[in-house]
């Protein structure tokens, strides 16, 4: 039973993140982004509070469409104030999986074969693959949730994940504004 119920919480909470990718992209053709931008003017208000959305598959579109559109006076300033909110952003996701998300996820499987796969984070070559996964899935475009969920696995420390959140996201933010330009 407590399988059945783990699974259904796991699909409640890939409904939710469906759900939010919808509202993102209804957000973003209404042009209700570009309305907040220009009501806030302050650059680094903005950079920081698009950059806390940047990190989630629920607000990537709005978030990353805000950045861009704030990135014309000073890449380098929307990329770090941007990367600071990323990491608030990242932190709370990161208690948010390890407590709530990667717990239904490890219930939702049979008993021996999650024990199986929590073993596999901590020997060998996925004791450091998976941190590193994890890092480079957050300067991706991809929402962070999988490289957090990677890195939470891993037992990746606070002390630890801040520096990669930061710096990840930092990169990823960069990439971003310069691929919008060029494109």
């Amino acid at each position: 039973m407590r399988i059945k119920k783990a699974r259904h919480e796991l699909i409640k909470d890939m409904l939710f993140v469906l759900i939010g990718i919808v509202v993102a992209i209804i957000l973003s053709r209404l042009g209700f982004i570009n309305y907040l931008v220009n009501m806030v003017s302050n650059q680094i208000i903005i950079s920081f509070i698009a950059g806390v959305f940047f990190t989630s598959v629920f607000t990537i579109a709005p978030a990353a469409v805000a950045l861009v559109d704030i990135a014309d006076a000073s890449v380098m300033t929307v990329a770090f104030y941007g990367s600071l909110g990323a990491l608030c952003g990242d932190l709370i996701l990161f208690y948010f999986i390890r407590d709530h998300f990667a717990e239904n996820l490890i219930a939702s499987v049979k008993p021996s074969v999650t024990k199986n796969i929590l073993n596999s984070f901590h020997l060998g070559f996925m004791k450091w693959l998976s941190p590193v996964l994890g890092a480079l899935i957050i300067a991706s475009p991809l929402p962070d949730e999988l490289g957090l969920t990677l890195l939470g696995i891993s037992k990746t420390r606070i002390s630890i994940l801040i520096p990669i959140s930061f710096v990840m996201n930092f990169l990823g933010i960069i990439a971003l504004l310069y691929f919008s330009s060029v494109l």
